[in-house]
């Protein structure tokens, strides 16, 4: 069925229909990209393995594309104060409204990582979870009566004004997520690879709206889940929101053209560019941290006789550290030793400290400058 233009943009679009969409919109064109982007998700699966302890990925990667799917929506930090944060839980409590929603963003993700490691599939505990974790919140699928619109932005010509209403109900927004998952979960009754799946879904979701605040987090969430559900990803580490951000206008715009003229290949295209061109820059990423990481601890060990491989792993698991998680991996070490051994790593360039009131952090430049470079 295709889509008809919605002739009224501030009226519900419950005339949305259901997936799959048409099987017109699979032409050479979409096979060739994605035959582009399957090789470039494997050789990052593949890269995945090279990295000796894979939460280095954890804390790196994946705030780097919670900070940018936050962007998306205007919600900006500055990875200064994301790094301080995520090195001392007590500076967590006490960040900006920005950097907290950054940080939700991150633990949504991880905790519906561990939910599908379970089940193997979206559910709609997986997709409820997912939302609560990112808007730290107890609600689940908007109201019937809740009237949620999209405006165009305050940057934007005619700023304010309404784009889109999505479909208003509580049946039908029902009917179209239990729609929404089947489409994910059943390969025989739906059988599309599963990169074609995700971009697909991906429009649906956000055409469905099905939350009152938080669906576009919530749905880039989900892609990366998806993709480790089915066996694509070892973990959720893609850096998708790069290219959404570095595109915002062309994503917006073709989210759009789905809605309003039934243009599945032009968004099922950027998509396929989107995961092609990422998985080939977290790729680039793994090898830079990998090269790094040998380097360092080829240079410290020739210094430094109480260096190891675990010490040099945990220099590399966040971008700033406190001397009370490299005492973890050193164990017995005491006060006056673990004052000495920081200063050693200062002095030979290791690490830098960096104060930010009383407390003081040592800072992984090289680290710094590859996820920033």
């Amino acid at each position: 069925m295709n889509v008809k233009p919605v002739s009224d943009r501030i009226q519900p679009f419950n005339q949305l229909p259901h997936l799959p969409p048409p099987e017109e919109i699979i032409d050479k064109d979409v096979l060739l990209q994605w035959g582009y982007a399957s090789r470039s998700l494997a050789e990052l699966n593949k890269n995945l393995h090279r990295l000796p302890d894979p939460s280095i990925l954890v804390n790196t990667i994946s705030l780097q594309e919670a900070k940018s799917s936050s962007e998306i929506e205007n919600i900006f930090t500055t990875n200064d104060e994301l790094y301080i944060a995520i090195s001392d839980t007590l500076k967590e409590e006490i960040a900006s409204s920005a950097t907290k929603e950054v940080l939700r963003y991150r633990e949504a993700l991880w905790a519906g990582y561990h939910s599908i490691r379970e089940t193997q599939r979206i559910t709609s505990n997986t997709v409820i979870e997912v939302y609560q974790k990112v808007k730290d919140t107890t609600l689940k699928l908007r109201t019937p009566q809740s009237r949620v619109v999209i405006r165009r932005s305050n940057s934007e010509f005619r700023s304010g004004e309404i784009i889109y209403t999505p479909p208003r109900g509580g049946e039908i927004v029902k009917s179209l997520i239990d729609n929404f998952l089947d489409y994910l979960g059943s390969q025989d009754s739906y059988p599309t690879d599963p990169l074609i799946k995700m971009a697909v879904s991906h429009y649906q979701f956000e055409a469905i709206h099905p939350f009152s605040d938080g669906n576009g987090r919530t749905g880039r969430i989900l892609n990366l889940l998806y993709l480790v559900s089915q066996g694509l990803l070892a973990l959720p580490v893609l850096y998708l929101s790069k290219y959404i951000i570095e595109n915002k206008d062309d994503y917006y715009f073709r989210l759009g053209a789905v809605t309003q003229r039934g243009d599945w290949k032009s968004w099922i295209l950027f998509m396929m560019n989107a995961v092609k061109f990422t998985a080939s820059y977290t790729n680039n990423l793994i090898d830079d941290i990998v090269t790094q990481m040998e380097e360092t601890l080829e240079y410290s060990k020739a210094k430094l006789k109480w260096y190891s491989k675990e010490v040099n792993e945990t220099i590399f698991m966040q971008p700033y550290i406190k001397p009370a998680l490299l005492n973890q991996v050193l164990n017995r070490t005491s006060r006056t030793t673990l004052t000495k051994y920081m200063s050693e790593l200062t002095h030979l360039g290791i690490l830098s400290p960096k104060k930010d009131g009383k407390e003081v952090f040592y800072v992984n430049n090289d680290l710094i400058r590859i996820l920033e470079g």
